[in-house]
């Protein structure tokens, strides 16, 4: 989960009464779930800042917590409502008139279950979905307390609305991402029909958000220091079909990859369709955009897709076969659902064999969980917990697998890394050095083929005396892969 915060979290709390009053009141946010959450969250800080509320980190100093909820499956839900409960703990303990007065739930799970969401859980002040959020400042000052003047208290416990909303300017965040990376946000919504997935209930139909809008927000973001875009929707790789002249990805790319300051754009949460000739040419020639896709496959038997109502083995095979092809070193992510309605044990065994015969460097799996609404929930076969969750295992274990032999066969390469965050480790003379117990600066950061958050890291090393830059977060710095941790890497700044 992110925490809201930042430079905020500087900012003391004060132990004098009549000087809380006087301060500027502070909110602060668990951000759970997806990007597309994150996106959301940071507009949501960005609307609460310019009204007056300084966002901080630390959960004990807030007037009010944002719960940004997720509801993709059981377990989300449940870290949703344990970080509900987590609030509304410290709102307990901070009874003396410190902590939380207030929490507030946002995100798909309040879009989803609403009223019942209130109901089941009244520790929440406010429940607040897709279409109020913009609303959500005044509705906060209100539930504190804090206009009196115009007569407080009225506001609605519940503000959900429609699920399919209009796009808005989202350049104004209060981000929570590093300075240097960022998610940009191209569509929203879903028209697939996959038995197994909610998202088009609570997320609305797909479209496509304003070409010049992207690219705006996209030059906005790089004024603000942004190197790295992950491009991101619900499915990435239709954006513009809806538009007016058609399918624009790749020019999108090809914009994008001219604004200065730019470095790096990837593609996150692509659907196994619509990869155009134009698109795959796009993402093999443009030197910014990462040779990484992310296609989220579900699974690989044929008779387990068509009951998920997604594409056969053989077309997501000639697809990733085409792609390979046509873009040299491509890294290619993916997930898989284990244990759906009547999966066979030869059906399961067919997803294992085609991830071998794959290869996917980047890959994902979860037990299936049934979503109420949802064709597949209704369907017979529901397979026991205890094998959904042995063929999950099963499946992250080989993934483990591939992304170590992956890690192992870059030893030796030059890389560009972006750095991400510096520290100071101690010697522990594990390896070469002799455990005098002196420390070393150490960065963290990705090289193209990590995504943030959900792949390996590169932890990179300054060789003293060598007369180079410092190392800082932001920085694009060539190194050699010098060794593996598992599945992450070590390397040694080149220059």
């Amino acid at each position: 989960a992110a925490v809201a915060g930042g430079e905020a979290q500087q900012a003391e709390r004060e132990s004098d009464g009549a000087e809380a009053d006087a301060r500027r009141p502070r909110v602060s946010m668990v951000a759970l779930g997806c990007p597309k959450n994150v996106v959301d969250g940071e507009v949501m800080l960005g609307d609460l800042a310019r009204a007056g509320f300084d966002v901080v980190g630390e959960h004990e100093s807030a007037d009010a917590i944002v719960i940004n909820s997720c509801a993709f499956v059981e377990e989300a839900k449940d870290e949703s409502i344990q970080a509900i409960l987590e609030a509304a703990r410290l709102r307990t303990e901070g009874s003396d008139g410190a902590g939380p007065k207030k929490i507030v739930v946002t995100g798909c799970m309040a879009q989803r279950y609403g009223e019942e969401l209130a109901e089941g859980l009244p520790e929440a002040d406010l429940v607040v979905g897709f279409e109020n959020y913009q609303g959500l400042p005044g509705a906060l000052r209100e539930t504190l307390d804090l206009d009196p003047a115009e007569g407080g208290g009225s506001v609605e416990r519940v503000q959900v609305g429609s699920s399919t909303v209009p796009f808005r300017e989202e350049w104004g965040r209060h981000r929570l991402t590093p300075q240097h990376t960022a998610y940009l946000r191209v569509a929203e919504g879903c028209d697939h029909a996959c038995t197994f997935c909610a998202i088009p209930g609570f997320r609305g139909k797909f479209r496509s958000k304003p070409y010049e809008q992207v690219v705006d927000e996209a030059r906005r973001l790089a004024a603000e220091g942004v190197r790295e875009l992950n491009i991101i929707a619900e499915d990435t790789n239709q954006y513009g079909m809806d538009l007016k002249g058609g399918y624009r990805l790749a020019e999108l790319l090809k914009e994008l990859a001219a604004i200065e300051g730019i470095e790096w754009l990837r593609l996150l949460y692509c659907y196994p369709s619509y990869f155009t000739d134009e698109l795959i040419e796009a993402i093999a020639t443009i030197p910014q955009v990462c040779k990484y896709v992310d296609i989220p496959l579900q699974h690989a038997d044929n008779l387990v897709l068509l009951s998920m109502n997604r594409p056969t083995q053989q077309h997501t095979e000639k697809l990733l076969g085409k792609l390979r092809e046509r873009i040299p070193g491509l890294v290619l992510r993916t997930t898989f659902i284990a244990g759906f309605p009547g999966e066979s044990d030869q059906a399961h065994a067919n997803v294992v064999e085609f991830a071998t015969r794959m290869g996917f460097q980047r890959m994902g799996a979860f037990a299936y969980s049934e979503e109420e609404g949802t064709p597949a929930a209704e369907m017979p076969s529901q397979l026991e917990r205890e094998v959904r969750e042995a063929r999950r295992d099963e499946l992250s274990a080989l993934a483990q697998r591939m992304c170590e032999d992956f890690a192992a066969s870059r030893v030796g390469e030059e890389v560009d890394v972006l750095i991400d965050s510096v520290g100071v480790a101690p010697d522990m003379g594990f390896d070469e050095g002799d455990g005098d117990g002196a420390s070393e600066v150490v960065a963290v950061g990705r090289t193209m083929c990590e995504a943030p958050d959900i792949d390996p890291v590169v932890f990179v090393t300054l060789p003293e005396g060598v007369g180079l830059p410092p190392l800082e977060a932001g920085q694009l710095r060539r190194c050699r892969i010098s060794n593996t941790i598992t599945t992450d890497l070590e390397a040694e700044v080149l220059r």
